[in-house]
């Protein structure tokens, strides 16, 4: 009976939590939740916009459409993500991971995406003007298309897009 009353707290809390994760997301309050999980969840038109997300991880989640702009999102996962036409404007992607996610459409503008591991990704159509992709590793194919748009300077690491996509 103990180990049931004991599992019984756990999901209790486990709610209570979500709950009130989900409450500061809805209002738009400013989120500093580290390490939060959101893998394989459905998000799409989710607004995590001016939100501290350092670390937490979407994996395979689908982002369609949701608004990560000017949100700090340094060391997230976001591997196998679909972020089709998300808005990432101004948003820190610092070390993030974003192999094999679906950026096609997505906003960039502005990005800094420095030292991203993002190898299988795809950016169809993706916006990167102002991007930050110093240190990004990138197949060869998908630098060269990237290459073919990149223009403008990062307000606020002060690089070309150009540049920080080793374009020849």
């Amino acid at each position: 009976m103990t180990t049931l009353l004991r599992l019984l707290r756990t999901v209790v809390l486990s709610v209570v939590f979500c709950i009130s994760l989900m409450g500061a997301i809805a209002i738009g309050s400013p989120l500093t939740a580290g390490a939060v999980e959101f893998n394989k969840e459905i998000l799409v038109n989710s607004d995590f916009s001016g939100q501290v997300l350092t670390d937490a991880s979407f994996t395979k989640a689908n982002l369609r459409n949701a608004n990560f702009s000017n949100t700090d999102l340094q060391g997230v996962s976001f591997f196998g993500a679909n972020l089709e036409s998300a808005n990432l404007e101004n948003a820190n992607l610092i070390n993030s991971t974003l192999d094999s996610a679906r950026l096609v459409r997505a906003n960039l503008t502005n990005a800094v995406l420095e030292g991203a591991f993002a190898f299988n990704a795809k950016f169809d159509g993706a916006t990167i003007e102002g991007a930050d992709f110093t240190d990004v590793l990138l197949r060869n194919d998908v630098q060269t298309q990237l290459c073919a748009k990149a223009q403008g300077t990062n307000l606020v690491t002060g690089r070309k897009t150009y540049d920080t996509l080793d374009c020849a």
